[in-house]
């Protein structure tokens, strides 16, 4: 649950809107209204979201010598999931509000105390209409018990064929009333009733082959919930093809899906999303201390990608709440404006999933330690992150409004995008200062020749130059280069041939030599 605390709901509706007004994220099919819990990224989301992942990519797999890359199918067969338990325990208890059809999680509905008025049915006098449906109403503890009739006539209404007769008109059977404690069976919103939980699975189901036949089991499928299970699948073929010991990873980037009931939170909780997922294999005497270097290794990333360490929170996920087979579970939470929430899980697995694999599929998956001629099923420990997580964690954290004051004393105010330079969605805004000076104009349009095979860079000649860097400053933007008069030497010779160089965060300027634009901007970007 978020913590109510750290809650600002008016800088997350300017971040929202921000991000759509600039191109960062839209709600997915828009036109038509809208698919709930999906996101589609505009060019600036979409590149914001690359350059997270190339990164995490080149820290993860790149940089180190035992961890190695794959890319797994997104359709997962029925034998996988049954082997790794989600086929029969992924899935929440739902309940659905009698009244207002809402569906909520059994298990997160708070405790209430009050008195539930029960009705038997409801009938209509004046039409000789009448309706038998069991139905109560929870009235908090302090309050009168007749205001059930509102909400039971509400519900009552719903049956009415002559929808023209107003609930107020209809009168109500009540069969009893009793004094309930930390009861969950009514909505804490409304007070109605609600239907019994039922297991709700959380996968998309899907049939595979144009003529699969709707009773063969064989022929269905699921979209993934989760990366893991094509790496702890191909975990055997990974070890044998790639010559590598223990301890080893395999890490990959890609889309899960999970048939979420309650999306929100923006692109926090959605139906499709992105993770970054490491399998790290190792001896089961080392899982405890690599578990420990994993985290630490996962919070120096985050300060690498512009979420600060003092932003994070470590939970220790205390026994009983971690999955049965973890050993041990730390949460890496994030202090979003709608309160602290998880954006990754550094988890010691255990044995658990080679082991459930082995026996799903009668395959041996042992590894064979040549130097100690030891064998046995290696053990996991499981950095998770969410990628699209981060990317709002970026955005939340790098959000800034301020107010300037000019020379003449007039205050102005900005938006800026405070972004790590490696992270921005571009790295450098490039400007002729007067755009009918055919030579600056030259001048800039080769400087955006040369810096465009190595990074992303916008070209912008319109208006004045400060309305530029204000819209450079609300994309994140952390470099604009002006050529100016100086860059012709008109000014002063000495400064020919240099440009003006203006830096994001303190908006200060500096003089560059153009040929050595590129490699000052490698070093700061990268």
């Amino acid at each position: 649950m978020a913590n109510k605390d750290h809650t600002d709901p008016v800088r997350m509706e300017k971040i929202v809107s921000l991000c759509k007004r600039r191109g960062f994220i839209f709600q997915a099919g828009e036109l038509y209204g809208g698919l709930n819990g999906c996101w589609d990224y505009g060019p600036l989301g979409a590149e914001l979201k690359r350059n997270l992942k190339e990164y995490w990519w080149r820290k993860t797999v790149q940089e180190r010598d035992d961890v190695l890359g794959m890319d797994g199918s997104i359709l997962t067969m029925k034998q996988v999931l049954k082997s790794s338990g989600h086929l029969d325990g992924f899935s929440d208890p739902m309940c659905d509000c009698l009244l207002s059809k809402a569906r909520l999680r059994a298990d997160q509905i708070e405790p209430q105390d009050g008195t539930a008025v029960w009705y038997s049915g409801a009938r209509h006098e004046a039409s000789g209409w009448s309706t038998a449906h069991e139905f109560a109403v929870l009235v908090p503890a302090g309050k009168d018990a007749e205001s059930a009739k509102k909400t039971a006539r509400q519900f009552y209404g719903q049956f009415m064929p002559d929808k023209k007769v107003s609930p107020k008109e209809l009168e109500l059977t009540e069969s009893k009333r009793e004094e309930l404690t930390g009861t969950t069976r009514f909505n804490p919103e409304n007070g109605s009733l609600l239907t019994e939980p039922r297991e709700f699975n959380l996968m998309f189901q899907t049939k595979v082959g144009a003529s699969a036949d709707e009773n063969d089991p064989n022929a269905v499928a699921f979209l993934r919930p989760e990366t893991a299970q094509s790496i702890f699948v191909q975990y055997k073929n990974v070890l044998d093809s790639n010559r590598v010991k223990l301890p080893f990873g395999i890490a990959q980037i890609g889309k899960s899906f999970r048939n979420e009931i309650n999306p929100r939170n923006y692109t926090f909780r959605s139906r499709e999303f992105e993770q970054m997922e490491i399998e790290y294999f190792c001896h089961p005497d080392d899982g405890m201390r690599l578990t420990d270097e994993w985290l630490e290794a996962r919070l120096c990333f985050y300060e690498e990608v512009g979420v600060p360490r003092e932003k994070l929170h470590i939970l220790d996920v205390p026994d009983g709440e971690r999955a049965f087979y973890s050993k041990k579970t730390y949460d890496i939470e994030y202090e979003f404006p709608f309160g602290i929430q998880e954006l990754e899980g550094v988890a010691y697995r255990t044995d658990y999933d080679l082991g459930v694999h082995q026996q799903g599929s009668g395959r041996p998956l042992e590894y064979f330690d040549e130097e100690s001629k030891e064998r046995f099923l290696p053990h996991v420990v499981e950095p998770s992150a969410g990628c699209d997580r981060t990317v709002l964690a970026m955005i939340c954290e790098a959000f800034d409004e301020e107010t300037l004051t000019d020379e003449k004393g007039k205050d102005d105010s900005r938006t800026v995008l405070r972004f790590v330079p490696r992270m921005a969605p571009i790295k450098v805004g490039i400007f002729p200062l007067l755009k009918k000076n055919e030579e600056q104009v030259r001048i800039a349009r080769e400087i955006q020749m040369t810096l465009q095979p190595w990074m992303n860079v916008f070209y912008d000649d319109g208006g004045a130059v400060g309305r530029r860097y204000r819209r450079q400053d609300e994309v994140g933007t952390p470099f604009c280069i002006t050529v100016d008069f100086d860059t012709l030497g008109e000014n002063d010779p000495a400064n020919k041939g240099t440009v003006t160089v203006r830096h994001r965060d303190s908006m200060e300027q500096e003089r560059l030599p153009v040929e050595g634009l590129l490699a000052w901007l490698l070093e700061r970007v990268r």
